[in-house]
């Protein structure tokens, strides 16, 4: 069994970061071994749980990867833990319907995918965190009794964040008791432990070294002094068992790929088809070494994508683009994810052995697959700084709007990770633009927009963000063609 909970809020920027972030470090200074999760597609608070926790951050998407996946994905990460706290996403009813492009209907409709929808599948009780600072008692309380009676979750006690006084405190407390719920913590304004922010939300911990550290300190310790963390433990404990099995890389990996209308015999290039490769490269048991590129720049992933590769059969080894000048010894493949490269594009740029490196390996015919910041690391230029030339056509530069949703996408050319005709569901999240949106071979497209990203060689890039646990094929796909 394992003790969780999930940190809830009204709505965005209420403190739900705050609040879990700094229950994951109480709990974790108390000796318990903790588990953080985050709802939805999020990558920056996970970075931050992570320190806070000692373990890595995951999400958890009901739209990403699906309703059944979830409660597997929680014991997967929660494996050894004592307790599993989840931060929501938005406020507690938001689900995909807020983020879909043109009104999607189908599952994305009602709160599919919220963190409501997400306690229900993980039995999970909630907490809900409320920003009390511009509302009296009365007025809080009834926010807090809306909330618990509006859907079908429980509410196990309410977190005041932003209280202005012991009065004020006081006064929302007994307002709230009256509804049956406990106050498990009231929080002061305090601006010392506020996280940077910047375009695209919080500045990511990978970025901010020794102070994201300080700060995650400070977190747990404001939370210890003003919450009752043993209610809030006790609370976690009263999550009923789960029935259903972890998630593991390799049961997943068993897992057949969808059924396209046309054979992947050669893909692209020449010679044999990735599965006849695939078949010999298992037979000799070679080990190839897939490259991740990470260090400030490219912080956005998801745990069980390299999970996966290993669990295919690659050695994964970290690479930094900003100070490493060569690719890891003995790189067959290579995956950048997301990330902020237009922040440290003069960096990227000055690193003129590695971009040559990148270039190199992906004129041999190496699968190099890319999401977003990778995309624009492998353009010719990123606001005018040279970048790798992968895609030599390609211009990318700031945009003047955040391009943010899930996308229900298709892909239109086969690569070394998909075959044309398999559906995928993924999300946006930049605020950039590459110019020309795709090439002759574009790699995925999705409504109201029309083909986007590139494929090119064993190459594929693109602004989709894909959870890798709803598609495992592709890990074991990128594995064989490294032969």
């Amino acid at each position: 069994m394992v003790a969780r909970l999930v940190v809830a809020a009204p709505s965005s920027g209420s403190g739900k970061t705050t609040v879990a972030t700094g229950l994951m470090a109480a709990f974790a200074a108390r000796g318990l071994r903790v588990s953080p999760h985050k709802v939805g597609p999020d990558y920056i608070d996970p970075g931050y749980h992570a320190l806070a926790a000692g373990r890595p951050g995951r999400n958890l998407d009901a739209w990403l990867c699906g309703e059944d996946a979830l409660a597997p994905l929680l014991l997967h990460g929660a494996a050894g833990a004592d307790v599993a706290v989840i931060e929501g996403v938005m406020g507690l009813y938001d689900g995909a319907s807020s983020v879909m492009p043109g009104g999607s209907g189908g599952d994305s409709g009602g709160d599919f995918a919220s963190t409501a929808h997400v306690a229900r599948l993980l039995s999970a009780p909630v907490v809900l965190v409320v920003d009390a600072s511009a509302a009296a008692g009365r007025s809080v309380a009834a926010l807090v009794h809306g909330f618990a009676t509006f859907g079908r979750v429980r509410i196990g006690g309410v977190i005041l964040n932003r209280v202005g006084s012991d009065a004020h405190e006081a006064m929302c407390r007994e307002a709230v008791a009256g509804l049956g719920l406990p106050v498990l913590g009231a929080l002061r304004r305090r601006d010392d432990v506020a996280a940077p922010s910047r375009h695209l939300g919080l500045v990511p911990a990978a970025e901010r070294g020794a102070d994201a550290v300080a700060a995650v300190r400070r977190l747990g310790d404001l939370v210890a002094a003003t919450c009752d963390l043993d209610a809030l433990l006790a609370l976690a404990r009263t999550a009923p068992p789960l029935t259903a099995q972890p998630w593991t890389p390799q049961t997943a990996l068993t897992m057949s790929a969808p059924d396209t209308a046309r054979p992947t015999a050669a893909p692209y290039g020449d010679g044999p088809g990735p599965a006849a490769r695939g078949a010999g490269a298992r037979g000799r048991g070679w080990e190839p070494v897939v490259a991740v590129a990470g260090g400030p720049a490219f912080t956005f992933g998801y745990a069980e994508n390299e999970e996966l590769l290993a669990a295919a059969g690659a050695r994964v080894v970290r690479f930094d683009p900003l100070r490493d000048e060569e690719l890891p010894a003995g790189t067959a493949a290579l995956v950048i994810g997301g990330g902020f490269p237009e922040v440290h594009a003069a960096g990227l740029s000055a690193n003129a052995p590695l971009r040559a490196s990148v270039a190199a390996l992906a004129a041999s015919g190496a699968p190099v697959y890319a999401e977003c910041a990778g995309l624009l690391y492998l353009a010719r230029e990123l606001d005018g700084a040279p970048m790798c030339g992968v895609l030599p056509d390609v211009s990318a530069s700031m945009a003047p709007r955040l391009t943010l949703g899930y996308r229900a996408a298709v892909a239109v050319a086969d690569s070394a990770v998909a075959r044309t005709g398999e559906r995928v569901r993924g999300h946006e999240f930049h605020r950039t633009r590459a110019t020309p949106g795709h090439g002759p071979a574009a790699a995925w497209q999705w409504s109201p927009t029309g083909p986007e990203g590139f494929v090119r060689g064993a190459c594929v890039a693109s602004y989709l963000h894909l959870h890798w646990a709803a598609t495992p094929w592709f890990a074991r796909r990128l594995v064989e063609e490294c032969a």
